[in-house]
């Protein structure tokens, strides 16, 4: 456009008068934004700050129920718990705590706190004190007296009641000064508001003054003249546009085409063969698999990929197979040229179904190194189901055995102890002379004393077998009795310790199973561990149901518990029934021991799989 043209359908005068009233608008908009964006940097750092305040305020809240709980886990497990790490974390807890306190009354720069000036928030520190003292002053006892040894339970009932009774009451106060920290964020926040409100008001109002008498009038004079330019502009802009679409397009076309090629040549099994079998097309790739050159493509297809005669006749029947819009998928296998066997999945696309003398595209797979790791993988399966089988026979020759041992020991019992006796008992009863009433009595006397040791050695031979405490009162009865009639039988210090709140019982067949492995692991520690100080310790808690055997015995390697048990020495089947019972149940066991340093035998069974019966 002629430059004189745009000068005289422009008046410049009027153009200045308004860029000096535009300039004055955008002055004022820009000095609201600043003081705005001033204000609203003031109240967020105040805001910062409070959070900081409202943060560690509530924190003091945690921190007292914290100090309180960990006071009550020091008077539970006093004396004989484990309570040395937690008078460290008391000490840790309690000095955040002090020190969280002072910072909000007299401000931190640690913990980024302002010195707390608010009269209503001061007296209600002032209030707050005296229970904060008192529970400050029951854990330094606590803690003074666990160091110095000096700890004892009342004292202990003493202090951890102090930090109760005093702590529901720090919590109420500590409510009421969070809340007054809140309230007085939410008047700065509302102070705020109405100022921005008002900036905002001001800055509309400069707005419309600006809208109705700058843009309106030089929006009018100016629209003419752009409108024409803007014509020419887009005009060319959508030539240009057109012109650079194309462009891309070609060489985009042009590129995949290219990639096309070369992913073909190279990277795919691929072949275009005709209706006759002769190649129109093979990639190089598929060329390098089968080891032929170009040079050598005069051939029919099902000739090139394969010297096998009989495989050469299936693929000629394959590929004149003519179905139409049928595509064929076939595993083939393959010999090439240099005596290699390969396997291919192949894909036979039909190119042209409407004509008789289709053409078809070959895309293959080489999926020779699938099929040997399947072979492979069948291979490891028959071994490892063979060792398996194996494995099995040998346990259950090993358990056959066990068992047989287990009913001559019954037997040996009791035709050495029970059988005995019987006899005892008759040649006694048919000497009996009743004419002679003296030595008559004698011998009934003695007829009792033996009829009295033959009932207890039926009840000890039954009491082996099956207990029946267990049937009848569940686990933890029969247990006790075990260790009982152990400690008599051996002159063992065999120990019950029973950790459960009233009687329980679980599924019978569980309390078996547990009964069976806890007796066979204190046997174990009588007979091969030497011990004279055995504890059975049972434990009912969270759903799981725990039994810990502890014994001073020589102890042994646990290496062997992994071992397949090859003998009924030592334990080793003992060992293995154990895991066996315990694993039929869903259980765990555990057993941690070091030679000379005695064993820990350790069942865990989770009851919440299973019904459980309180009586």
């Amino acid at each position: 456009m002629d430059p004189t043209k745009y000068q005289h359908s422009l008046d410049n005068t009027t153009f200045l008068r308004i860029r000096k009233w535009y300039l004055l608008a955008l002055a004022g908009i820009a000095l609201t934004i600043i003081i705005a964006q001033i204000l609203i940097q003031i109240h967020l750092n105040s805001q910062l700050n409070d959070s900081r305040v409202i943060n560690v305020a509530g924190r003091q809240r945690a921190y007292s129920q914290k100090l309180a709980k960990e006071a009550l886990l020091i008077k539970d497990g006093y004396p004989g718990g484990n309570i040395a790490t937690i008078v460290p974390e008391l000490q840790k807890t309690l000095t955040v705590w002090k020190s969280s306190h002072r910072a909000l009354q007299e401000g931190s720069d640690t913990l980024n706190l302002p010195v707390e000036e608010h009269v209503e928030i001061l007296a209600l520190f002032k209030k707050l004190e005296p229970y904060h003292e008192a529970m400050v002053g029951a854990a330094e006892t606590l803690i003074a007296s666990f160091n110095d040894q000096r700890l004892n339970q009342d004292q202990l009932a003493v202090l951890t009641n102090s930090i109760l009774k005093n702590e529901s009451r720090f919590l109420q106060v500590m409510d009421t000064i969070v809340n007054q920290y809140d309230k007085r964020s939410k008047a700065k926040l509302e102070n705020l508001k109405r100022k921005e409100y008002l900036l905002l008001a001001i800055s509309l109002c400069i707005l419309l003054l600006e809208i109705a008498f700058i843009f309106r009038p030089l929006s009018i004079q100016i629209r003419k003249t752009i409108a024409s330019l803007m014509q020419s502009r887009a005009e060319s802009e959508r030539q240009a546009m057109e012109t650079q679409r194309l462009f891309i397009e070609k060489e985009k076309s042009l590129k995949e085409l290219q990639e096309l090629n070369f992913v073909i040549d190279n990277a795919a099994l691929f072949a275009s063969v005709r209706h006759d079998g002769s190649v129109v097309f093979i990639s190089k790739k598929f060329l390098d698999l089968l080891n032929i050159k170009s040079g050598d493509l005069n051939r029919p297809l099902s000739e090139i990929l394969t010297t096998d005669e009989g495989q050469q006749q299936y693929l000629k029947k394959v590929l004149r197979n003519n179905r139409k819009n049928v595509i064929r998928t076939e595993e083939i296998r393959i010999t090439t040229v240099s005596g290699e066997n390969h396997w291919l999945d192949m894909s036979i696309v039909p190119m042209h179904p409407s004509s008789e003398q289709q053409s078809v595209l070959i895309l293959c797979s080489d999926i020779t190194e699938r099929k040997r790791n399947a072979l492979k993988l069948e291979q490891l399966k028959l071994q490892n189901f063979e060792e398996r089988m194996l494995q099995k026979r040998i346990q259950a020759s090993q358990i056959v055995e066990s068992q047989e041992e287990e009913r001559k020991r019954i037997a040996k019992d009791i035709h050495d102890g029970i059988g005995q006796m019987l006899t005892a008992l008759k040649f006694n009863i048919e000497s009996i002379d009743l004419e002679n009433k003296v030595k008559a009595a004698e011998k009934i006397d003695y007829l009792k004393a033996l009829a009295s040791d033959l009932i207890k050695g039926v009840r000890t031979a039954t009491f082996n077998l099956t207990p029946p405490e267990l049937s009848d009162h569940g686990i933890f009865p029969a247990l006790q009795k075990m260790t009982v009639e152990l400690s008599k039988l051996t002159g063992k210090n065999i120990l019950f310790e029973n950790k459960t709140e009233g009687p329980i019982r679980f599924d019978s067949l569980a309390e078996t199973n547990i009964y069976r492995v806890t007796q066979e692991a204190v046997n174990n520690a009588i007979k091969y561990a030497d011990a004279n100080y055995i504890l059975v310790t049972i434990n009912y808690s969270e759903g799981i149901l725990s039994v810990v055997i502890d014994d001073d015995g020589k102890g042994f390697d646990t290496s062997v518990v992994n071992r397949p048990p090859q003998n009924n020495s030592e334990g080793g089947m003992g060992l293995f029934f154990m895991k066996e019972r315990i694993s039929y149940i869903n259980g765990r066991l555990f057993i941690t021991s070091e030679p000379g340093k005695g064993t820990r035998v350790t069942i865990n069974y989770n009851t919440e799989q299973n019904e459980l019966i309180k009586t």
